[in-house]
């Protein structure tokens, strides 16, 4: 019963020489308080409902326009005994496993084989339900940006960092600060409410991870008046994830290559600059250090490290991705672009291992069309019969020649 108490004792959540009382002096619309963040949860769930209407009846005929198709997709043939292995078992059997199913089914090891490769690929979300994923993304990513930009562009802390902490924790909150917080909260639970339901990643657990420490920062530095310091943290994140939501966006859809590998680059470019540079050497620089000319350590202020330092890593890990797929990228442009098809078996297989290639690059997919495939084996069984029709009617020539 003591607990609830406990957490809201001042010297873990103000400065020392501080205390609730001088909070109060600002006035009742100025001061953040901890119950406003429950506003958060309705509108979370307004968001949830803005994205299903979005998903529904914007995105489809937005992606017809860039040309987005779902791939035509062989189902596999029905099988009771295989399709209870696959959903109560596996979905991907050992050598062991093929060979007990072959006495259960009267099948061979290459039917068996095919079917479960056919049955995987029912279950990969189509393209348009990317496509419509992407494109929430990236239109709310925008509005939160240019929203954000304008409310803090004329600000003093945007252009000097030492700002943030002037008069700390005495600083008024202004309305459209309270706003811009909620509105980011509120989009963060609406992701995690939902991570469930969306296409699953292969950094499924580092998105929990990021979405959890991004909810816990925003909820964290309201409380404690680190508004601030956390308008510059959000405004810095949505800045280069809307490059890459709109590169998803072209990926999905036929003829914008060039436009979709010119966005990730851009993508790549703004990231790797804001997260691995901007966001250490000003942000992280800012919070613990900068501010320690202006109060003692406290509580609070090694939490919010904690979590600025946590977010710093999963960065890293991202950045390590990203650069793997620019690597992708230059490798295939060497290669005159002849890229591996992204529904062959090896691809199929390790994708079903370990979801998509990247994460918060979503299913980025660098990979050239099934057609473009079956056309160079096409042309490549052309030149076989021809150079056998060719040797044959030399060898007949020459039997001629011999008879004569």
């Amino acid at each position: 019963m003591d607990l609830l108490p406990d957490i809201w004792r001042q010297d873990y959540w103000l400065p020392p020489g501080h205390t609730w009382r001088d909070m109060e002096q600002l006035a009742e619309s100025d001061r953040p308080k901890p119950l406003d963040l429950l506003v958060a949860l309705p509108l979370a769930l307004g968001f949830v409902a803005l994205r299903y209407v979005f998903e529904r009846f914007f995105a489809p005929p937005l992606g017809r326009c860039l040309g987005v198709r779902n791939r035509f997709q062989k189902t596999a043939a029905p099988c009771p005994k295989l399709e209870s292995f696959y959903t109560q078992r596996s979905r991907q059997p050992t050598q062991s496993e093929i060979v007990s199913l072959m006495s259960l089914c009267g099948k061979t090891q290459r039917q068996i084989e095919t079917w479960f490769r056919l049955r995987r690929n029912q279950d990969r979300p189509c393209q348009t339900k990317k496509f419509g994923e992407a494109a929430w993304r990236f239109f709310f990513y925008l509005v939160a940006f240019v929203a954000g930009l304008a409310c803090l562009i004329d600000r003093p802390w945007f252009w000097d960092r030492r700002e943030c902490w002037r008069q700390y924790p005495e600083q008024p909150m202004e309305r459209a600060h309270y706003w811009y917080y909620m509105l980011e909260l509120s989009f963060y639970n609406s992701l995690l409410l939902r991570i469930f339901v969306d296409i699953k990643r292969k950094d499924f657990k580092e998105q929990v991870i990021h979405h959890l420490v991004c909810i816990l920062l925003l909820s964290f530095s309201y409380s404690a008046n680190y508004i601030r310091i956390g308008t510059l943290v959000m405004l810095l994140h949505d800045s280069s994830d809307i490059p890459l939501e709109s590169a998803k966006m072209f990926s999905y859809g036929t003829g914008w290559r060039k436009t979709c590998n010119t966005l990730f680059v851009l993508f790549a470019v703004i990231f790797l600059v804001t997260r691995l540079v901007v966001f250490p050497s000003k942000i992280i620089h800012t919070t613990l250090v900068l501010s320690m000319e202006f109060f003692q350590p406290f509580a609070g202020y090694y939490f919010f490290n904690i979590l600025l330092i946590v977010l710093q890593v999963l960065h890293i890990f991202w950045a390590g991705l990203i650069l793997r797929m620019v690597c992708k990228l230059l490798k295939g442009k060497l290669e005159k672009d002849e890229r591996s098809d992204e529904e062959s078996e090896i691809e199929e297989k390790e994708e079903d291992k370990g979801g998509d290639e990247n994460a918060d690059l979503g299913d980025y997919c660098w990979d050239t069309s099934k057609d473009t495939i079956n056309s160079k084996l096409s042309g490549l069984a052309n030149t076989c019969v021809l150079n056998t029709l060719t040797n044959h009617r030399a060898s007949a020539s020459k039997r001629m020649r011999k008879a004569q």
